[in-house]
């Protein structure tokens, strides 16, 4: 079987371009496999890891900060506001990543844009414990 075509672009760079195995992705709804063959989709991202399967069974895992992923037939493609390897996250990386969504918090407007913003919050805080 063929590979999944996949991409992953953050307004700083482009991460990764290339044939994999498969990506699971942080998708607003919960995490998502994605395999070639798969369905199209269109789903937004929640901060989280992206694991990038290669066709060796090696995996890199990059954290990505919103954003959204497109599955066609061509491939996965993911467009991220924030992407950084794993290898490159510190924690001085997640404790600007959380002063930047607190800072958005405290300019929401209440109501849906106060919730997603204390989400957000509440998720790279889970991620930051796990560095």
């Amino acid at each position: 079987m063929a590979g999944l075509h996949f991409e992953l672009v953050s307004p700083a760079r482009l991460l990764f371009s290339g044939s994999v195995a498969s990506v699971t992705i942080p998708g607003t709804e919960g995490e998502m496999g994605i395999y070639p063959g798969h369905s199209p989709v269109l789903t937004t991202l929640r901060p989280g890891v992206v694991t990038v399967t290669r066709d060796g069974g090696n995996a890199e895992r990059i954290f990505v900060k919103g954003g959204m992923a497109e599955v066609n037939p061509q491939g996965l493609t993911l467009l991220a506001e924030v992407a950084i390897p794993m290898a490159e996250l510190t924690q001085d990386v997640m404790a600007r990543q959380i002063s930047d969504a607190e800072a958005q918090l405290a300019e929401a407007k209440p109501g849906e844009a106060t919730r997603k913003a204390t989400e957000a919050i509440n998720q790279l805080k889970a991620l930051q414990s796990t560095l």
